[in-house]
């Protein structure tokens, strides 16, 4: 397994070091998002084609992470191009670009710490399918893990098409929305996110405790990351200043877990 985490670290490095270089020529890092997901589904088909004779369950983890990483990639590749580049990275890279730097701040400020989370929070899949080789079942948490990531596949994908519907009625300008799956939490495309990794790393823990110990890194990561750092925090923040009655639907509806509304 280490032969293959080393290959897949090296695809790593050439795959942010030539799209750092393509945000330096259009002075945009904002597609950086959709780099995440299509790039765990890049490192798991990269780990699958490194096995010689893959089993089923080497399949199957290869398969979750690549569909769920190209729909995110698709998905927020397509907000990019219809929006534009997104003020937090403007934010952040304001000054470099002011000052003639942005190509090296692109790398060092946004591509490069990206690749090393990117990785980690890859590794159930990477150490899972590596774990894989023929003869390898789908056994019982591989299943489990399974019917995991279809909820959360479920979740993300019902998610982010209800709220891209919302904001394509130009009536809905400056509203909450508060319907659909939005009604029982206010994220669940990060719910449905977390969901997916979480059942990727059951079925990963399949192939033995050492992989799911050093794997669960991962998932861990991934959810703190959405619930205490860079996703709900900092979304909801900016949501509160800019969308009336925001903090009624903050009172009302779960933060994450779905659940039906609290009455006022």
């Amino acid at each position: 397994m280490t032969d293959g985490l080393l290959i897949n670290a090296a695809i790593t490095a050439v795959m942010m070091l030539t799209l750092s270089g393509v945000a330096a020529r259009i002075r945009d890092v904002s597609f950086i998002d959709a780099v995440w997901g299509a790039g765990m589904a890049v490192l798991a088909i990269a780990s699958w084609l490194q096995l010689g004779n893959p089993g089923a369950r080497a399949g199957l983890i290869a398969g979750m992470a690549a569909i769920w990483g190209f729909r995110l990639g698709l998905h927020l590749f397509t907000r990019w191009r219809a929006h534009g580049e997104d003020p937090r990275y403007a934010r952040m890279l304001g000054k470099a670009k002011e000052q003639g730097r942005y190509g090296r701040a692109a790398l060092t400020v946004v591509f490069g710490p990206q690749a090393v989370l990117l990785f980690l929070t890859c590794l159930p899949a990477q150490l899972g399918v590596l774990a894989s080789g023929d003869p390898a079942p789908i056994g019982p948490l591989a299943w489990a893990g399974a019917a995991l990531w279809l909820v959360g596949m479920m979740f993300e994908t019902v998610g982010d098409a209800q709220l891209k519907a919302f904001r394509a009625d130009p009536a809905n300008k400056g509203k909450v929305l508060d319907t659909g799956l939005w009604r029982y939490t206010r994220h669940p495309n990060y719910f449905g996110d977390t969901c997916a990794w979480w059942g990727i790393w059951l079925a990963a823990a399949d192939a033995g405790w050492t992989v799911a110990a050093l794997s669960v890194i991962g998932p861990l990561f991934l959810t703190f990351t959405l619930t205490r750092w860079s996703g709900k925090p900092l979304l909801e923040k900016g949501l509160m200043k800019t969308r009336p009655g925001y903090a009624e639907y903050v009172a009302r509806t779960s933060g994450f877990f779905p659940l039906p509304p609290r009455r006022p």
